[in-house]
């Protein structure tokens, strides 16, 4: 599963690239507004994590510009404004879901995985390339009937080539 994450916060990144990464998420950062709208251009993410105050345009103006592309990539509101109104106007500009800091992984994690189990526009959770098989709920991949035992960084590229096998893919993408 390939995530962007839009933060300007760097010890904020630090912390949450780790704990995506051990959950076996690929995980591009983004540190400014017009940089994730130039990356969400480009590539194509599961999910959308966007902090709303960044330098350039902020959160909620990409995520704006995002649903006027007709972009359905889930987003998911990652702010310190924790004011009703103010996740209202996240949710009303297109957000999928509001978390405000502080907050624990393990609830990001968790909504992380509500949003993929979500609509028919979600991705097959088990991907069949000839005998490989990578079940994406569990995040295990077989090959040939065969558990493969991978690291977190081992699978989350596995799972990005399998879901781009019809594509040429770059260190870029």
């Amino acid at each position: 599963m390939r995530l962007l994450l839009v933060e300007d916060d760097e010890g904020i990144i630090r912390f949450l690239e780790k704990g995506l990464r051990e959950a076996k998420y690929a995980v591009d950062v983004a540190r400014d507004g017009d940089d994730a709208l130039y990356k969400a251009s480009l590539n194509e993410y599961d999910i959308i994590i966007l902090d709303i105050m960044i330098p350039g345009r902020d959160g909620l103006e990409v995520c704006r510009e995002l649903r006027n592309w007709g972009s359905k990539v889930p987003v998911i509101m990652l702010t310190a404004r924790d004011d009703v109104r103010d996740r209202v106007l996240g949710l009303d500009v297109g957000a999928d879901d509001y978390l405000t800091k502080p907050f624990q992984v393990s609830e990001l994690l968790a909504r992380l995985r509500a949003l993929m189990r979500r609509g028919p526009a979600l991705k097959p959770t088990v991907i069949k390339i000839g005998d490989l098989r990578i079940d994406t709920s569990a995040q295990t991949v077989n090959r040939g009937g065969r558990l493969l035992a991978l690291t977190a960084r081992e699978y989350a590229l596995i799972e990005y080539l399998a879901r781009n096998a019809d594509r040429v893919v770059s260190r870029s993408d």
